[in-house]
Order: structure tokens, then sequence, then C-alpha cells
């Protein structure tokens, strides 16, 4: 499988903090250590994914390897280990597993070496395999490989600390091709919160059977005076597994009037982008009707209340 180099830059994730009585997991900050992918297949040089995580298709019996560059930005020198966990995708997200957990994708993956010493401001390359056994079934699996750093509890410290950065992997396994990537923009909806800050979110559905990790933009169109705002930035992290459904969520400025807008959101994960078009109003309008229909039925209810109490009033009396 031919390889090329990967785009300059930190492929770090955001590491799960799971702070416990024993020791504290957090994030690495950006001017202690970090880690980068070196290089990609030539096939998915394109593809922006590609260039960050570990995004591969192979066939049952086959291994890959990837180098990886592990850095170290601070001013004292540190032990760095090298391992892959578990992750999924849930809630809308790419989730990472806690400690060391195993599923069956770390199980084929391996860094070599699983340790590295680093001086101040220095860097070491790794190499990545996965191995996928002849037996293995299709589907897609999701891992981490991390980069970890660790501190005991000492006299001024009394909690032990884990500092980890990691790269992403997405690998489906099956016979043949790569299986389709896709996705479709279903609604968008503008609201506004309590606080009066407004937003469009749209539902999203992964057509395809690779997960998607969304990124686009929000142009606003001839709005009130026919005005227009944006683009604005979607949020990254959201992640959505083979047909699965989610949101995207992006917040407005606050003094953008009501509306109506036009609204255009690009939604892109990799090579794929799709683009959709709807009319929105950022208002509480909706809430308001509902309120309207429930005091309407509230007071239907109490004046039938009353005409049954006066029937039986005279019902009484005769």
């Amino acid at each position: 499988m031919a390889l090329a180099a990967a785009a300059v830059g930190m492929s770090g994730l955001a590491p799960v903090g799971v702070p416990s009585a024993a020791a504290a997991e957090a994030e690495a900050e950006p001017e202690f250590f970090g880690i980068r992918l070196l290089e990609v297949p030539v096939a998915r040089r394109t593809d922006p994914r590609a260039r960050t995580y570990i995004v591969d298709h192979l066939n049952p019996g086959v291994t890959i390897q990837r180098r990886i560059e592990i850095s170290n930005k601070s001013s004292v020198p540190r032990r760095i280990e090298l391992y892959a966990a578990a992750a999924s995708i849930a809630n809308n997200g790419f989730t990472f597993a806690p400690k060391r957990t195993a599923n069956e994708l770390t199980q084929w993956t391996r860094a070599k070496p699983g340790m590295v010493n680093l001086r101040p401001h220095s860097v070491a390359e790794a190499e990545i395999t996965i191995n996928v056994p002849r037996t293995a079934q299709a589907g897609e699996r999701y891992a981490v490989v991390w980069a970890e750093n660790s501190a005991a509890a000492d006299a001024t410290h009394n909690v032990a600390s884990i500092h980890r950065v990691g790269v992403r992997i997405y690998l489906d396994v099956g016979p043949g091709g790569e299986p389709v990537s896709d996705f479709k923009i279903e609604k968008m909806k503008g609201a506004r919160d309590k606080k009066g800050r407004p937003s469009v979110t749209a539902a999203v559905r992964n057509l395809g059977r690779r997960a998607v990790d969304l990124s686009g933009t929000l142009d606003l169109r001839d709005g009130p005076g026919g005005i227009s705002a944006g683009p604005f930035r979607v949020p990254t992290g959201t992640t959505l597994p083979p047909h699965g459904t989610g949101t995207v969520t992006v917040p407005l400025q606050t003094r953008l009037p009501d509306g109506p807008w036009q609204a255009k959101m690009r939604l892109r994960s990799g090579t794929v982008e799709r683009n959709a078009t709807a009319t929105v109003t950022l208002s509480k309008k909706v809430k308001s009707r509902t309120l309207l229909y429930i005091g309407i039925g509230a007071a239907a209810l109490a004046v039938t209340g009353i005409v049954l109490v006066g029937l039986r009033r005279r019902r009484r009396t005769r």
C-alpha cells in the first residue's frame, strides 16, 4: 500500500478526564507533549480525515503500518508510553474508553516502541502496526493510539496524574472494496434559548456504512430588510455511526433579528460534502403557541366544569 506524508500539525484529541482518589487522567496541555500522524495512504491523500486520523478499509488477513511522531514540548524530560485503547461512537460523538480498556481492534494494534524517553524539546518516531486476522468479521471498529505521560504522587502532589493525547483509528474490515460513505441533512430549525441566544440545529442521517465526522459552515441570507449573516462555523465533535442519526447545532450572534432567514448549511466528512437550504426563524413562537393552546384547553375544561356543576345543582333543586 503506497503511503504519502501526512499534513504537518498535531493530530491531538480531547482526551477524557477521569479523576479519581488515586489518579487524575486529563488532557495534555499543548506545551507538554503532542502526537501526530506522519503518513497517509496515497489513495486517501485528498481526505482531510485520513491526514489526521488512521482511516482505512482492510480485507481480513491484511497488515498495515503507520508512522507517528511524538514531541516533547516542555523544558523537562518526559517518559511517554504508547498503546491502543478502545473507543466507540455514542451520544453524537467519538467516545474514548477509560484507561487501557481493550476491544477487538486494540488486540490487533501494536505500537513499536511501546515507550520513548524524550529530552526537552525533542521528538521521536514510532510505528503503529494493525494486523487483521483472517477470521475477522466484517464491520467498522474504533480505537485510539494514546501517548501517555504519568507522574506518581509525591510530597507536593498527593494525587497521581496521567496526561494523554492520541490519534483516532477508524478501521473497516470486509471483503471487496470500501463501503460507501454518505449522509443527508434532513431538516433545519431555528430557536432562541431563555437567555435570548439564537441557534440553528440540523438533523443529519448517516446513509453509509462508514462513520462520519461532521464539520462545515452555515450562511443566513434574505433576512429582515434583505440583510445577510455568516458564514458561521459548525462546531466540530459530531460523529455519527453507520446508519446512525444525530444533530449539529450552530450558535449564532445574540443581536441577530428573528427573521425569517434563508439558511444554507454545508457539511463535510472527509471527501463527502452535502448542502441543504431551509427557511428558519430564530424565535420562541412555537413554544408560545403551545402555551396558548394549553391555556385555551384549560379554559375550556374550566367552562365545562362550571356547566356540569350548574346541571347538578338544578337536578338537586328539582
